[in-house]
């Protein structure tokens, strides 16, 4: 074995169980107490988890981290941050450095894995690859002229092309690329019908905001007669795998829709609440048979890349909202953050088994707030910080331990994203 976990509290099908996990050539093997290996880790006082999925999220955003907050969502898209994303653009290296800054965040708080809306995607994707991460990689259509619109003429087009070409199912199968629209009323539907061909053609997914805000819901009505959901099913956007981000305002039809189209709703708590956009009901969707995952937005929304903050609130959300203590349990927000996560993004992931790839973080439990050990899931949904974690890893390779990155230069990313910040901000 290349790596042992000796004796630790491990998730498996719900529960924990105290047992030895190796690592060995990538993938997860169960080990008894007698094999060898060349490093061994005690496990005493800590846990073993999948790696988490961030679903949903702006990497390089992490440059405007503290930039235009307590502003109403279209005020602060349209007056703040789509100017500061112009700047962005023209920045040399600003793309990489905010991407590598955000990754380097998630790895410290057990993320292994996201799904990213953005431009720049090959500077994200070399940041990815250096890194040692999973991602799947797009740039979202954002066009308000459909005359003589051309998506193979657009940058968003070229860039996707360009992660198929380069990075798609490549030998290590850690980044994807997958097809995008910001939402219905930042787009039109000559580029809906387009970007739906483009995906089913190259046989990728799709990635879009959906019914974000009470504005974005009824600004789509206004415009085409139909709810955000309605346009995108009625003109194929949901005919491939899709994860649908926010989905606060889907009325019940939307909601009809999304499970006949098996569409994954990626829901942002957090960043639905700090831009005061809604809650959306993702107890109703799970009861549904939907696939909900979470995701953090982007750091102008947020501020922090923490899925464990993201699990709590989602999950005393819902009990507000649905009157309800007993709706989306512990082991529910876990399923939420790693095998659901795998499962939106098409992958064999996102637990811990035999011969599944050894992607995993392993939580200190050693600390005042996850003491007494009375129930391990609990704890880690309702107790627990992205601080918690010590180590990551991604396919058998350690990313992250104790405070140290094996992959990223962190001392000089901090660096120059914030000579990149200061300049933009």
């Amino acid at each position: 074995m290349d790596l042992i976990f000796k004796n630790i509290a491990t998730l498996r099908n719900g529960i924990f169980e105290t047992m030895n996990v190796g690592v060995k050539n990538g993938k997860i093997h169960f080990v008894e107490d007698t094999e060898q290996a060349m490093r061994f880790i005690d496990g005493t006082n800590k846990a073993l988890i999948p790696g988490l999925y961030n679903c949903h999220v702006h990497t390089p955003m992490s440059l405007l981290r503290g930039f235009a907050n307590d502003l109403a969502l279209e005020a602060w898209l349209f007056d703040y941050i789509f100017p500061a994303e112009e700047r962005i653009k023209n920045t040399p290296n600003a793309i990489y450095v905010g991407a590598m800054l955000s990754i380097a965040e998630m790895l410290a708080s057990g993320t292994i894995a996201f799904s990213e809306m953005y431009f720049g995607l090959p500077d994200i994707a070399r940041a990815a690859e250096e890194s040692g991460v999973i991602a799947d990689l797009s740039n979202a259509v954002i066009s308000f002229d459909s005359n003589g619109y051309d998506y193979s003429k657009n940058i968003e087009c070229q860039e996707t092309l360009r992660i198929l070409q380069e990075y798609h199912n490549a030998p290590h199968g850690r980044i994807k690329a997958v097809a995008s629209l910001h939402c219905a009323y930042t787009t039109h539907p000559e580029a809906w019908r387009q970007v739906s061909e483009f995906a089913k053609k190259h046989e990728i997914s799709m990635h879009v905001h959906l019914s974000e805000s009470v504005h974005e819901h009824n600004k789509c009505i206004e415009m085409f007669g139909k709810t955000p959901t309605q346009v995108f099913a009625e003109y194929g956007v949901f005919d491939v795998p899709t994860i649908a981000a926010h989905a606060c305002q889907v009325t019940d039809e939307d909601m009809q829709l999304l499970k006949k189209f098996d569409v994954t709703v990626a829901h942002n708590p957090v960043s639905n609440l700090k831009l005061a956009s809604g809650i959306a009901p993702i107890a109703e969707m799970r009861a549904r048979g939907l696939n909900v995952v979470i995701g953090t937005d982007g750091m102008a929304s947020n501020n922090s890349h923490d899925l464990f903050e993201e699990m709590k609130i989602a999950s005393i959300l819902q009990k507000y909202k649905q009157n309800d203590p007993t709706v989306l349990p512990a082991t529910s927000m876990l399923e939420m953050i790693t095998i659901n996560g795998a499962k939106a993004q098409g992958r064999i992931g996102g637990l811990i088994e035999d011969g599944v790839s050894a992607d995993l973080a392993m939580i200190n439990l050693d600390s005042p707030r996850h003491t007494p050990h009375t129930n391990i899931s609990t704890n880690l949904v309702y107790s627990a910080t992205g601080a918690d974690v010590e180590l990551t890893m991604c396919q058998g390779k350690v990313l992250y331990e104790k405070g140290e990155f094996t992959t990223i230069d962190i001392e000089k990313i901090k660096h120059e994203a914030t000579k990149i910040a200061n300049k933009l901000i």
